[in-house]
């Protein structure tokens, strides 16, 4: 129990640089009153003391801004940063090593019974204001950036901005090859979020993706009729095109 409280601990020292010694982290952080409480009213919840459990919970949150339902599964050094306005569902299951800012929500989108909340795997980073919504997984390590709306599946290491929730950081590595394929030095393209440089830059490179996949199926039909692209041949066929048109 206390190795368990110590670990808590030093994982606020690792994420947060603003922790200046134990004695403050353990007084006077919401995050951590939180999480302990909440193992307190998870156990209880195991018990089938439900009403206990809940008012453990409600309690909570009264002390902390932080609304964790007694059903939810948190792995270990989970940490919340500053906290308020916080709120994790029944179902919900989080991983070790995962970090949430404030105004987090791991919420449900139906009224039915069962898995209805997200799961986050270990090492999830969570932005604050972040609305991540339904039964979905949010891969290990990945990202999702603050105010965002994630509502579908989420693969490791990936990094997820906006309303909805879009995957930038693997359209960043795609456009990345796009542009040393054309030799053109990219350098508003970026790993973190996009800046709008690195959006015209986006839009660009989008644009330039498109055209090769035409040019490719056009020239897969021409290759099909017998020709060959860029020789004379291709000019003959263009040739007898237009006289059979004539």
């Amino acid at each position: 129990m206390l190795n368990r409280l110590r670990e808590d601990i030093d994982c606020v020292f690792a994420r947060d640089p603003a922790a200046r010694n134990r004695f403050e982290v353990f007084t006077t952080y919401p995050g951590l009153h939180a999480l302990w409480l909440h193992r307190l009213a998870h156990w209880l919840w195991g018990l089938k003391l439900r009403w206990l459990a809940r008012a453990v919970a409600y309690l909570s949150r009264f002390l902390t801004g932080i609304e964790i339902h007694p059903g939810a599964q948190i792995g270990r050094r989970f940490f919340i940063d500053h906290g308020m306005g916080v709120v994790i569902g029944e179902t919900a299951q989080i991983g070790d090593d995962c970090t949430l800012y404030h105004g987090v929500t791991l919420g449900g989108t139906t009224w039915e019974k069962g898995k209805r909340h997200p799961t986050l795997e270990n090492d999830v980073v969570v932005g604050a204001g972040a609305k991540i919504l339904g039964p979905i997984t949010i891969g290990q390590g990945a990202r999702v950036g603050s105010n965002s709306v994630v509502v579908k599946d989420v693969p490791s290491g990936a990094t997820v901005v906006g309303i909805p929730g879009r995957i930038v950081v693997a359209d960043a590595e795609r456009r990345r090859e796009t542009a040393a394929r054309i030799g053109f030095a990219a350098y508003g393209l970026r790993g973190d979020l996009p800046d709008p440089v690195s959006r015209s830059l986006d839009t660009v490179l989008d644009h330039i993706e498109v055209i090769e996949e035409r040019m490719a199926k056009i020239t897969a039909a021409l290759q099909e009729l017998g020709v060959t692209p860029g020789t004379d041949d291709a000019a003959a066929a263009h040739a007898r095109r237009d006289d059979t048109d004539a």
